[in-house]
């Protein structure tokens, strides 16, 4: 019986091995035609380390940052069950709602079943789900053929795993079995394996001992190196990150600069806030992680490829995006610019590629990207490969957005995303709109200011700003939001505006 079946169990693994084999039939179904009955079952958990996910704020609000899928109901015969922690405000989904074109709202809203485990807790949605048994059940239930049926995440992890096979229906992500290619020291393999450019540095460190060597050997490498960073395997959004100076070991060498390494190692600068050594050495001894150069650059920039490897095993390239980065050192991300720059997307697109096809042959499937570090040199650009994120990251809900509002397409060519009307569409995003006068607002406010100064999105026009994180503007006064213009300019113009109007409407209050 799949109730039965413990977590983890070889029994189970190979239940999920099983159903996972449906997925090449059930993918060339619902490609081939766009009225193919489907149900996807949407379970937006943040299914990492919660330590981690605790330093980010209202973080319990990201599992809104799925409500793109909605839009999937714009296909007549497509059902879909989307599970969250708590309750959604019902005008933020009538809000997602609305955005729908082609189709009656009334007759979405019958193919949509909302549940929620009423649980604020800090656990992964999944593992609250797998807790709820009849909750499950009702998901069960709202599935009309588990033959067409597929489950999709945030990122994938046992629980995901366990949930896939309690359902019956295959899970859309990857194997959680390889969820070791996406950590700090697996993508440094991946890269070597593709044969791009990566920093120099090390993998597989396990304690301070293992950092304070690495650090010292990068230094007796180089003798003019900065700094360096220290990474958690499972960081998330830069937070895991932190930075040592070698200002004052200019002499210091063997047991010596590895003796002033050690002493100064409470003195990392650490990118989240609040973070100390003694709980980042902990953490560390947990998870491991890497230590590697930074990367120096007088013109520098953080371009990212994402891409796809679909249920039949093929890698494709899918966008291409600028990172908007903030934090103590630039490391911590808090939006992106679609598509990257002019001088160097097509570069970055077969980069990601290339590693997009390594991730393949071992067995990756779903959405992921990779993150560069780009330095200008001699006037050519040099991409240092940093990361792959094997889930659903900062740069893919803002693309399916926009994807699902237009019907367009990517152009592997240029590089350019194009609408059903042949104009090119561009875009700035950003979930990390942030201020404490915004502390107060709710889901209603925003739209009626949304209304009121004309932010809205128009299908006509195919401009405007789409939001999201709507629910965790009253609490914490951050929003999320992707402007979307037929050029940067008028992207990031309609960015400034939104903050602008934000700005004014909270003050005069």
């Amino acid at each position: 019986m799949i109730g039965a079946m413990q977590p983890g169990s070889p029994e189970e693994i190979l239940a999920f091995h099983a159903i996972q084999a449906r997925l090449p039939a059930l993918f060339s179904k619902v490609t081939s035609r766009r009225t193919q009955e489907q149900t996807v079952v949407v379970i937006p958990s943040l299914s990492l380390d919660p330590e981690e996910l605790a330093k980010v704020t209202g973080v319990h609000h990201y599992e809104e940052r799925m409500l793109y899928m909605l839009m999937l109901l714009r296909r007549p015969r497509t059902r879909v069950v989307f599970v969250t922690s708590q309750q959604l405000d019902p005008i933020v989904v009538d809000y997602f709602l609305h955005l729908l074109t082609g189709v009656p709202s009334s007759h979405a809203r019958e193919r949509l079943l909302l549940l929620h485990c009423s649980d604020a807790s800090k656990q992964p949605l999944s593992a609250k789900v797998l807790k709820r048994p009849r909750l499950i059940e009702r998901i069960r239930a709202a599935i009309p053929d588990p033959e067409l049926a597929h489950l999709v995440c945030f990122n994938s992890s046992e629980y995901e795993r366990s949930l896939a096979v309690q359902l019956g229906i295959p899970l859309y992500a990857n194997d959680p079995a390889l969820y070791s290619l996406g950590t700090k020291s697996g993508c440094r393999k991946i890269f070597r394996e593709a044969g791009v450019l990566f920093p120099d540095g090390f993998e597989d460190l396990r304690d301070g001992e293992d950092i304070a060597e690495a650090l010292s050997v990068l230094r007796e490498r180089d003798g003019s190196r900065r700094r360096a960073v220290v990474k958690l395997n499972d960081g998330f959004s830069g937070e895991g990150n932190a930075l040592f100076y070698f200002d004052g070991a200019d002499d210091l060498r063997g047991a010596d600069l590895r003796s002033w390494v050690r002493e100064r190692l409470p003195n990392l600068r650490f990118e989240a806030p609040g973070e100390h050594w003694e709980r980042y050495h902990a953490k560390f001894k947990q998870m491991q992680g890497v230590v590697e150069s930074f990367v120096e650059g007088a013109e520098k920039c953080s371009p990212s490829s994402q891409n796809r490897v679909n249920a039949r095993g093929e890698a494709m390239a899918i966008s291409t995006h600028d990172q908007v980065l903030g934090g103590p050192s630039g490391q911590v991300f808090l939006g992106c610019t679609f598509p990257a720059a002019d001088a160097y997307r097509l570069q970055i697109q077969e980069y990601g590629l290339r590693i997009a096809e390594v991730l393949a042959g071992k067995g990756v499937i779903g959405r992921f990207a990779t993150d560069f570090v780009s330095v200008k040199e001699n006037g050519e650009w040099k991409h240092h490969a940093i990361e792959v994120n094997l889930r659903k990251g900062g740069t893919t809900h803002p693309f399916l957005t926009l994807r699902f509002l237009t019907d367009g397409t990517y152009n592997v060519d240029d590089g350019l995303f194009y609408s059903q009307t042949g104009r090119p569409k561009f875009y700035y995003a950003s979930d990390s709109l942030q201020s404490d006068a915004y502390k107060g607002l709710g889901p209603a406010d925003l739209v009626d200011l949304a209304v009121e100064h004309e932010l809205h999105f128009h299908s006509s026009s195919e401009r405007g700003v789409v939001f999201h994180l709507i629910g965790a503007l009253s609490e914490f006064g951050k929003l999320g939001l992707v402007c979307i213009g037929d050029n940067w300019q008028q992207a990031r113009f309609l960015y400034r505006k939104t903050k602008d109007t934000l700005d004014q409407v909270t003050r005069r209050a």
